[in-house]
């Protein structure tokens, strides 16, 4: 074991991590990111590889990150330092750790402006704001309210300091008690919109292009597309996970837990596809409509329904919690490395980084109003954050993490931690090995553009055959070694 104790607060439970970390991965990406994909990309095609890619690359990373943050009990670059030095490595791979958490930092300094966006929405649901009869009367409502920046600036400010006032409190009276209630929630609101559905007339149409599955539509940017989501969407790379992790209780499953967390997130997913595409098919909208089909599309749609006002506020309420939710994971890592490794204490480190925070997504938030002339290689404060955080630092930290458990540790080490039996450790080493960073690193090379239209997934395909072909004939050479 590493030289470190237990934190001082842990999880009261399984279901408090699994909870915060569903939390952290239900965000805006299922239920606004999640059903635009899907609709560009073709419906069942596109969800069957996001599935596997789950179970492929999401499920094995995460298992390594909560992995080392019980390992290492503590936020991802002290985490990541003891578990390395364990393993008789540098600490130097702690970078990672920095990168982690600087990354979901930057995430969240542009995320609470989106997740600003969802709050507005509520308000404007419920005060009769969102009156259009076309989606560009829409799109002339979500231009204003991007336009003033004292209105976006009070929207995103609300949700810092809803985000600093949760995590101040603490992992078990701010993040715990607060997900044991919006998670339930989410989902009770979600179920709601589904019945709904279910009586919209589009409920058959809608559930058929979400699960029908044509190999036609199964092409290479869609495949793409579905690999780098099912990463992203579990809140990898950002040092969320790794630090929820490091509050795990010792006795807890990481296997089972892991799995729990991927089936809840997928499940979000899911359902909030069958909650938007029956309301767009009812109408005769497209559901391949791209980013606005949330926040142009679906209110045109509510307002032409029966008790269609009803349904949108629960709807962008439901929208807020999630935005919510994993809003307050992101910060986590910063506070959690202020407190336990500077001293300072919890509230104060939130509501110091919460300034800090407030400072640079002011900046992004000015992006879409006067700041936007404000560019660099034709990129806002806004695009650049974005583009930094989802196309290299993510791409890169989840590689890292996929290296460092998978070669870097000691095998004992990390066996021990998962605590799993020797044929199933043996297949997720190998999956962690080569298939998670094989696949991140054609998501990475394809987001910067470098892969071409020519590009064929078999060749991954034979390199992971020629990587197990080595793995069995190695690992039959160790055991005749050994006997």
């Amino acid at each position: 074991m590493t030289d470190t104790a237990p934190p001082k607060t842990l999880w009261l439970g399984r279901w408090g991590f699994v909870l915060a970390a569903t939390g952290s991965s239900v965000g805006l990406g299922n239920i606004w990111k999640f059903p635009y994909m899907t609709g560009e990309y073709g419906g069942g095609a596109f969800v069957l590889v996001y599935l596997l890619c789950i179970a492929a690359i999401g499920v094995p990373v995460m298992m390594a990150e909560i992995a080392l943050g019980r390992r290492g009990r503590g936020s991802p670059v002290d985490a990541i330092r003891r578990v390395a030095r364990e393993s008789g490595r540098s600490g130097l791979w702690s970078a990672f750790g920095w990168m982690a958490m600087l990354c979901g930092f930057m995430v969240l300094s542009f995320y609470v402006v989106v997740a600003g966006w969802s709050v507005s929405y509520l308000w404007k649901a419920v005060t009769g704001g969102l009156q259009a009869d076309s989606v560009d009367g829409m799109a002339a409502i979500f231009a204003d309210n991007n336009a003033n920046p004292w209105n976006l600036g009070f929207w995103s400010t609300l949700v810092t300091i809803a985000t600093m006032a949760i995590v101040g409190k603490g992992v078990q009276a701010g993040i715990e008690r607060s997900v044991r209630w919006m998670m339930p929630g989410l989902v009770v609101m979600l179920a709601i919109m589904i019945v709904y559905a279910l009586f919209s007339g589009g409920f058959g149409a809608g559930f058929h292009f979400l699960f029908a599955f044509d190999p036609q539509k199964l092409t290479g940017p869609a495949v793409l597309a579905a690999m780098g989501h099912a990463f992203f969407t579990l809140s990898l790379a950002s040092g969320a996970i790794l630090t929820y992790g490091a509050y795990l209780p010792a006795q807890q499953s990481i296997g089972r837990t892991t799995l729990t967390v991927a089936l809840c997130d997928t499940l979000v997913a899911l359902m909030a596809g069958l909650a938007i595409f029956p309301v767009i098919f009812a109408n005769g909208m497209d559901p391949a409509s791209g980013p606005g089909l949330i926040f142009m599309s679906l209110p045109l749609a509510f307002a032409q329904m029966p008790f269609g006002g009803v349904v949108e506020v629960v709807f962008f309420l439901m929208l807020a919690v999630a935005a919510l939710t994993s809003a307050i994971s992101m910060i986590e890592a910063t506070v959690a490395w202020l407190n336990q490794s500077h001293g300072i204490a919890r509230r104060q480190a939130a509501w110091g980084v919460g300034i800090v925070l407030w400072l640079v997504s002011t900046l992004a938030m000015l992006s879409f109003n006067i700041g936007a002339d404000w560019t660099l290689a034709g990129k806002t404060v806004f695009d650049w954050l974005d583009f930094l955080t989802s196309r290299l630092m993510m791409p890169l930290g989840g590689l890292g993490t996929a290296l460092l458990a998978g070669f870097v540790l000691r095998r004992e080490v990390v066996r021990e931690e998962l605590g799993l039996p020797g044929g199933a450790f043996a297949l997720w080493q190998f999956v962690i090995r080569y298939v998670s960073p094989l696949a991140i690193l054609v998501v990475f090379l394809d987001a910067l553009g470098w892969l071409g239209a020519g590009f064929d997934l078999r060749w991954v395909a034979a390199i992971l055959l020629v990587a197990l072909i080595g793995e069995i004939v190695l690992g039959r050479a160790t055991q005749r070694q050994a006997s």
